[in-house]
């Protein structure tokens, strides 16, 4: 009918009104959209494997060699990057229509923020610590240091301006009908491997304190996770002790008493 031609027509023309929103198709619709959880796991996520990369990459030019730079028991991830990576991006989500020198500067308080406060956490739980600039020029407490500060604030913002949007929009370009049960047991293996890992270390502490393995779960760290195999993962960990930080290798382990059968020379002592 020609009433009903002319209805359609009008309706299709007329403005949508406002205050009212268009349904989305949840099919459409990103499990990771915005700063939400699944985003922001994902940047920690890729932040810490790119970590490890960047680690393994500078030992490699400086030192010639290729070592183990991982913060994690499983898998190549270092969770401080990736702590910084999160930390850039929510600290600095209101910046990036700001200045480079704005970025910069912001950047730098963060990234050092957080390695300070690593560290800090490291050594107050596990009396351990992974990296030590007391030889740098104006460290802070040897956790962190000028130079390191100015690191981070060049990444932050080749992140702000480069590497976040590109990697945001490929998240969120990620189907959720299989993005979003990868991502869960990601989160799941994460959470596993990082108490897995504290525990290992905080078991190693325990060994050199002469804590005997008196129950089933410090027996199994014993069994599993043995300190020369925490010397391949963390060749880098060194101890505080009362003269300071100690690597693992410059102690004389053969001269320690053996903790529940668990605490065993190396065949031999590698060079520094």
């Amino acid at each position: 009918m020609k009433g009903e031609g002319f209805l359609k027509r009008m309706t299709a023309a007329a403005p949508p009104v406002e205050g009212v929103e268009e349904k989305k198709d949840p099919a459409q619709e990103s499990f990771a959209a915005g700063l939400g959880f699944y985003k922001l796991f994902w940047v920690f996520f890729i932040g810490c494997i790119a970590g490890v990369i960047i680690e393994v990459l500078t030992c490699l030019v400086q030192e010639h060699k290729i070592e183990s730079r991982a913060g994690l028991i499983y898998g190549p991830f270092s969770p401080v990057y990736g702590a910084g990576a999160v930390a850039l991006t929510v600290g600095l989500s209101w910046a990036k229509d700001k200045s480079i020198g704005v970025i910069f500067l912001v950047g730098t308080l963060l990234g050092s923020s957080v390695e300070y406060i690593f560290s800090w956490a490291q050594e107050k739980l596990f009396g351990t610590i992974s990296w030590e600039y007391s030889n740098e020029a104006l460290n802070i407490n040897g956790r962190t240091s000028i130079w390191y500060a100015f690191c981070w604030g060049v990444l932050s913002v080749v992140w702000v301006k480069i590497l976040y949007p590109f990697l945001s929009r490929v998240i969120e370009k990620i189907p959720s009908t299989w993005g979003l049960p990868l991502s869960r047991v990601l989160v799941a293996f994460m959470i596993v491997d990082i108490l897995l890992s504290g525990m290992a270390v905080a078991r190693q502490t325990e060994r050199r304190e002469g804590v005997p393995a008196g129950d089933p779960v410090r027996q199994f760290l014993d069994r599993h996770y043995t300190d020369d195999f925490l010397k391949k993962i963390y060749p880098n960990m060194m101890f505080i002790g009362e003269d300071g930080p100690l690597k693992p290798q410059d102690e004389d382990l053969a001269s320690l008493p053996p903790v529940g059968g668990s605490l065993q020379a190396p065949d031999s002592v590698p060079e520094r």
